[in-house]
């Protein structure tokens, strides 16, 4: 939470800058008000603990009520959360709040299609590293309220040798190695293939995972077989809602999806002033 309130705090320098100059014309200081966060299509939610950071370190008199808990599947009207304060500090807070729980939400609402579409099959979905920058460790933390699983967090923490380390080395074998001699023992060798004969080489050398990256269904099938359990498989590439199910049946362990972080559309939530007049519609 410390990262993130780190991140929080450099995002309202951004988007506040010397002062909120339409809030400060039209809101006086002291005036009280009351506004409900809603859910304006059907949605998996995630973001509320990052949502309540914002509006605190705008304010931290202001509010902060969550009706559901990340990970609910919300329908179109259902009140997600409701703050209350200074009127002013709620709508200056407004737009970071949404932009974080419409992202995070949008995450975890496709990484749940995904997931729903292999149930009853051994593999897992696991995302990749492409996050969206300086909000990685949120966006991978909406990956699991979507029921999907992390692969490494970035380059510290696992070793997963691609088709541009080959390249340099020369080949899989003395890749393997290298990875071997050095890496710390508890660390699992992960080794990218293209090809039939790349998998064999990454069998012989020894890795703990391969990935089959790109493979038509039928190359995938010929190399699960020929991997036969002596190390964990990975499918990657191309995979959408359409095809994760075939490649899912193929006996693969995880198939890493790209697309559950780099292309979630952002879900539609709103925040709505209420008090005894009319409705004031949030800000653009």
């Amino acid at each position: 939470m410390r990262d993130i309130s780190s991140f929080i705090a450099e995002a309202l320098k951004e988007d506040i800058g010397p002062g909120d100059i339409t809030t400060e014309a039209l809101i006086p200081r002291g005036l009280k008000g009351r506004a409900e966060i809603i859910a304006k299509e059907r949605l998996i939610l995630a973001g509320i603990d990052a949502a309540r950071e914002v509006f605190k370190q705008v304010d931290h008199a202001t509010s902060f009520t969550a009706g559901h808990a990340d990970g609910s599947e919300l329908l179109p009207g259902t009140v997600i959360a409701i703050v209350s304060g200074e009127l002013a500090s709620l709508l200056t807070a407004e737009r970071l709040a949404l932009n974080l729980m419409q992202r995070l939400s949008g995450i975890a609402t496709l990484t749940r299609e995904y997931v729903k579409r292999i149930e009853d099959t051994i593999a897992k979905i696991v995302d990749t590293r492409k996050t969206t920058p300086g909000l990685r460790a949120l966006e991978k933390y909406a990956v699991r309220v979507g029921g999907g699983k992390n692969h490494r967090f970035g380059l510290f923490d696992g070793i997963l040798i691609k088709d541009n380390h080959i390249a340099a080395v020369g080949n899989i074998k003395e890749a393997v190695r290298r990875a071997r001699e050095k890496a710390p023992h508890t660390l699992k060798i992960e080794v990218e293939t293209e090809t039939i004969e790349q998998v064999r080489e990454a069998l012989a050398a020894g890795a703990d995972i391969i990935m089959l990256d790109n493979m038509d269904i039928n190359t995938m099938r010929d190399a699960i077989k020929m991997i036969d359990g002596k190390a964990l498989i990975e499918a990657s590439g191309g995979v959408n809602l359409e095809n994760v199910r075939q490649i899912a049946e193929t006996g693969v362990d995880f198939i890493s999806v790209g697309a559950i972080t780099h292309s979630a559309r952002s879900m539609d939530i709103s925040m709505e002033i209420c008090g005894q007049g009319p409705v004031v519609r949030g800000q653009e």
